[in-house]
């Protein structure tokens, strides 16, 4: 057990947990600063999002109000489209750009988006690996079962795939936010590049996620071939 409470390589985990905690505070000080900033057609960003979607030709989606800050998500598998309570009824722009974001990922699942959809495909082994790839290595280790501990690895390296696909969707999510509310004139200049910057920031946390994993996974890998 040596291996897990008195070793160097939990260096990795730690720079891993500060890149995702300064990612963390980074976005929601950046949303609670263009929080303050109202736009200036009033539209709430549940509203904004019902324009959204209906000049997208897309009917089916229901837009519900979801407890918390900041835990917006749209489901593909139920069309349903949640805002935090931070973010329905409010007109700031950090909310209405939040919503559109949303929106974009409503938008790739009409349109099958290569991307989204892989994702989907791969959610199965990235939830089996999560929750399975951390004993596996750890009793693979303890037992001396090199085999076992690299099924453990295997499991965990489908998890950061997982996370590297997420990438490319979460971006154009937000990409095609911003030309929505642009092209639409939902938002005026400057209180887009509000809604660009705090876009920006959520996007950062999956970068940090991403890379956060990555160092989890070279220290499982360093681990396992030093066992062995």
């Amino acid at each position: 057990m040596g291996y897990f409470y008195f070793d160097w390589t939990y260096i990795l985990v730690i720079i891993g947990a500060l890149i995702c905690l300064a990612a963390s505070a980074n976005v929601n000080s950046t949303y609670k600063k263009y929080e303050k900033v109202k736009s200036r057609n009033g539209l709430t960003a549940q509203e904004a999002a019902r324009m959204i979607l209906q000049g997208a030709g897309i009917t089916d989606v229901r837009i519900e109000r979801v407890s918390g800050s900041l835990t917006d998500h749209y489901s593909s598998k139920e069309k349903v489209l949640r805002l935090s309570d931070s973010t329905y009824g409010s007109t700031s722009v950090a909310a209405i750009g939040v919503a559109a974001h949303e929106c974009g990922h409503a938008i790739q699942h009409q349109e099958e988006y290569a991307p989204l959809t892989l994702r989907t495909i791969s959610v199965p082994l990235a939830n089996i690996g999560s929750y399975l790839s951390l004993p596996l290595v750890i009793l693979g280790i303890v037992l001396g079962l090199t085999g076992l501990a690299r099924i453990g690895v295997f499991l965990f390296a489908a998890v950061v795939l997982f996370q590297l696909i997420t990438l490319p969707v979460e971006f154009n999510a937000s990409s095609r936010a911003v030309k929505i509310l642009e092209n639409n004139r939902m938002l005026e200049t400057d209180e887009l590049d509000g809604a660009k910057k705090v876009l920006k920031a959520a996007a950062l946390t999956y970068v940090a996620a991403l890379l956060s994993s990555i160092l989890q996974l070279l220290r499982l890998v360093m681990l396992t071939r030093r066992n062995d």
